[in-house]
């Protein structure tokens, strides 16, 4: 049995200010139809012996999480939620940990959330080398063909990388090298970037993590031991999971053993770690430009724009990425696509929230967008799933007026239940409990006229909520 092990905890700085901290990039749409997360688990698609997959998240992801596996099908998958970062190595222990409740010693494929592969049929072929590789009792690393001296990926080192031979001993893990070092691992021939993706038997993961790391093993044990079943999720505990030390897998495990194989990997892969990357991955014009959303331009060269909801226009620039979101504005050159996480840490030091949530912020029911706001007053545009449901609630500092634009609401105001149809609203004054539903087929879309002399979020008391919220 393969069990594939999906980690989908990181933040994508880089790629602020479409990635956020609350709605990171392994979320979100950038190439198709379809999130990151979902392409991830799509390519598996004809993987022989493939069981429901492992994800590994952050507990503030997990409605979404939920949601976007539900939309591909996959709804036996167990999502285990880290109540506290602790980097790779402490997730995949706790992964491993539960995957032996599912099988006798399953073969662990472990893919991030986050990465970009072209080419599925090579792609599969290796994890089919890999699978073999695992089955010899290896561990196996996927390391990806370099096509330019890239100083952004770690690289790892084979011991041989010539003959008819589908994976090689590891020499050596390295760091992030210069330009000058990456070049001459180019031309040795024998070094391949490090794409952070394994495969290998849930046991002997366990046992040489055991030996190298035993406190992450202890931890994660513990960790899941004392985990309560949360809905759809695994929710781990957080004061046990928090003695793990916060250590990366290659830390923790790979650089240390001596049975470490590499499996070549030549199939259009990309992290997307930057905008830079996500420029190389789009379709460009002649010019070199890759326009995205609303735009026009005139004599540009080697240019990104992303725009969300306006026209961006451009003349005459070169080198540019220019990302345009409702609530920020990212210009810069592409040379400086490594830098623009430094541009979170102004954002935290100036107490702003950009860094945190988009303007449209997503909730399990489903999302509002904060349309407009002055004093004493907010208007929001609420959107409701089919079926979902927001918590019975009260606030004391603020009352609300809600016009359907779309769909039927079905209001509880006080003691009073009414079902409003498009272009009927009601009024909800303050102090009063109420909740909203969409008890139809269709979204339902309102608009919300929030009043008051306090209008943030903490004010609300929840009596009753469908999704487990306090």
């Amino acid at each position: 049995m393969i069990i594939p092990v999906i980690l989908a905890g990181g933040s994508g700085t880089r790629l602020w200010p479409l990635s956020r901290k609350h709605y990171p990039k392994q979320l979100l749409k950038l190439f198709g139809d379809k999130t990151m997360l979902q392409q991830t688990l799509l390519r598996l698609q004809g993987v022989k012996n493939l069981a429901p997959p492992i994800v590994v998240c952050n507990e503030e992801h997990r409605f979404m999480v939920a949601e976007q596996l539900h939309e591909i099908g996959q709804k036996e998958s167990s999502i285990i939620l880290e109540p506290i970062a602790r980097n790779t190595a402490p997730a995949l222990a706790l992964a491993a940990i539960h995957a032996r409740t599912l099988g006798d010693n399953p073969i662990l494929l472990v893919l991030s959330a986050d990465h970009m592969i072209r080419e599925v049929v090579v792609f599969q072929g290796a994890v089919a080398d890999a699978i073999g590789a695992a089955q010899g009792g290896h561990l196996a690393t996927f390391g990806v063909h370099p096509t330019r001296p890239e100083t952004g990926y770690g690289y790892i080192k084979t011991l041989n990388d010539s003959g008819a031979h589908v994976f090689f001993p590891v020499s050596e893990f390295v760091e992030k090298p210069n330009l000058a070092t990456a070049e001459e691992y180019l031309a040795e021939g024998c070094y391949y970037w490090n794409s952070g993706m394994f495969v290998f038997q849930t046991e002997v993961f366990l046992r040489e993590l055991q030996e190298q790391s035993p406190d992450v093993v202890v931890a994660a044990e513990q960790a899941k031991v004392l985990a309560v079943q949360d809905l759809d999720f695994i929710r781990v505990d957080k004061d046990a999971f928090a003695q793990a030390p916060n250590i990366s897998i290659d830390y923790a495990l790979m650089e240390k053993s001596k049975n470490v194989v590499c499996v070549p990997l030549d199939a259009g892969w990309s992290d997307v770690g930057d905008w830079k990357s996500f420029w190389d991955l789009s379709d460009k014009d002649a010019s070199g430009n890759s326009l995205i959303g609303d735009s026009i331009d005139i004599g540009s060269t080697n240019t990104l724009v992303f725009s969300q909801d306006k026209l961006v226009a451009t003349l005459g620039v070169n080198n540019l990425m220019i990302i345009n979101t409702p609530d920020a504005v990212l210009v810069a050159d592409k040379s400086q696509a490594q830098e623009v996480k430094s541009i979170i840490s102004h954002i935290e030091k100036q107490k702003r929230s950009e860094h945190l949530q988009h303007r449209e912020i997503y909730r399990p029911w489903g999302c509002y967008d904060a349309i407009d706001s002055g004093d004493r007053y907010q208007v929001n545009r609420i959107r409701v799933k089919p079926g979902g449901s927001l918590s019975l609630q009260v606030h004391h500092h603020r009352a609300e007026h809600w016009i359907v634009v779309k769909g039927t609401a079905l209001v509880q105001k006080g003691d009073e239940t009414i079902l409003l149809s498009e272009n009927e609203s009601t009024y909800i004054p303050v102090g009063t409990k109420h909740r909203l539903s969409n008890p139809g087929k269709i979204p339902l879309e309102i608009v919300e006229v929030q009043s008051g002399p306090y209008l943030e979020d903490d004010d609300v008391i929840r009596y009753e909520d469908s999704y487990g919220r306090s």
